[in-house]
């Protein structure tokens, strides 16, 4: 591991500003303004397509050096026998896969990294060490996919927080699963939590006050004021942005191809404490995940549980490592830490 220093703040231009998300922002004349109209935005090429495609045979190419028989070429190895775990909704977090290679270049892919710069008009970011996620079609092995709308940000906490995003990895059409949004909700998040009938709801049971779930009178409440579910279509090497406030949840794929798809989610160091900054350190030492807040709030494990047994295929740490540069070793937050 590189050794822990501390740097200066990278100044960038006033002409620029930190976006709000509240309907008072700025024309930008780029993906920003999708973003503050709908609560999410596509920005088109963030990764050139041919690395994009290379990104998605390197999570063929994980899967298959597991060697229990998941072949990219035949899709009856598509079984939870053949393949490490992977949730119905095609979430894999364990295995030391955050910190894979193929997933910390995607994550330093200077078109992402730039986009949120902007929103944010901040270079000193930090990244989350977030999941990644293999969504294969018609899958029969696993529980359904159901929908669960969501947003992964405490309702006490009104203002908009958290910008989450993915790199999509393969043609991503309307049959091909993928995120889907509720369009415009981030503006009435704080209005939809005040209402005293809403209140008086009991909530959906949430392993962190970080995640609020929407009850079917909740999803009326968004309906009767306009809302509309949108599911986000893309390219290989889009990136897709959306607001922690925003309604959202993944559809699996019904077609022919695979979701394929890195998480990626950044956030300006200086809203992470040192304490935050210390904690993000010991889980990139131990090259365990987190969740998408990049300020490393909830560790996880690289022990995946099969029924409730240790998968005997668990490992503690990536099978190829990643090499950091500058601008990526900076996005684990170990410089900004004060010695």
């Amino acid at each position: 591991m590189s050794t822990t220093t501390v740097v200066e703040p990278i100044t960038v231009s006033q002409d620029n500003v930190r976006m709000r998300l509240d309907g008072k922002d700025p024309k930008f004349g780029d993906f920003r303004d999708d973003l503050a109209r709908d609560g999410f935005a596509v920005v088109k090429g963030a990764v050139p397509q041919e690395r994009a495609l290379k990104y998605a045979s390197d999570m063929h190419s994980w899967l298959e050096g597991f060697n229990l028989g998941y072949d990219r070429n035949d899709p009856s190895t598509v079984h939870k026998d053949r393949l490490p775990l992977i949730n119905e909704k095609g979430m894999c977090m364990h295995y030391g896969v955050p910190h894979e290679k193929f997933v910390w270049d995607v994550r330093s892919e200077p078109g992402v990294v730039e986009a949120f710069e902007k929103v944010y008009n901040d270079k000193d970011l930090i990244v989350s060490f977030d999941a990644i996620n293999f969504g294969f079609p018609n899958r029969t092995d696993l529980p359904p996919n159901k929908p669960w709308p969501h947003q992964d940000q405490d309702p006490e906490k009104p203002d908009f927080r958290c910008l989450q995003g993915l790199v999509n990895l393969l043609p991503n059409g309307p049959n091909d699963g993928g995120l889907i949004v509720c369009r415009g909700a981030h503006l009435l998040s704080d209005e939809f939590h005040r209402d005293p009938e809403i209140q008086a709801e009991a909530r959906i049971p949430a392993w962190t006050p970080e995640w609020y779930g929407y009850t079917e009178k909740g999803m009326k409440w968004l309906a009767n004021r306009g809302c509309e579910w949108v599911k986000v279509c893309a390219e290989p090497g889009d990136l897709l942005l959306w607001d922690s406030r925003t309604p959202h949840y993944n559809l699996s794929p019904t077609g022919n191809t695979p979701r394929f798809c890195i998480y990626t989610c950044y956030m300006p160091v200086a809203d992470a404490s040192q304490e935050d900054l210390v904690r993000k350190k010991e889980a990139y030492e131990n090259w365990l995940g987190t969740t998408h807040w990049p300020n490393a709030k909830h560790t996880g494990s690289n022990v995946a549980k099969r029924d409730g047994v240790e998968c005997p295929y668990n490992r503690s740490k990536p099978v190829n490592e990643p090499v950091l540069g500058e601008r990526a070793f900076r996005l684990t937050g170990i410089p900004y830490i004060k010695t």
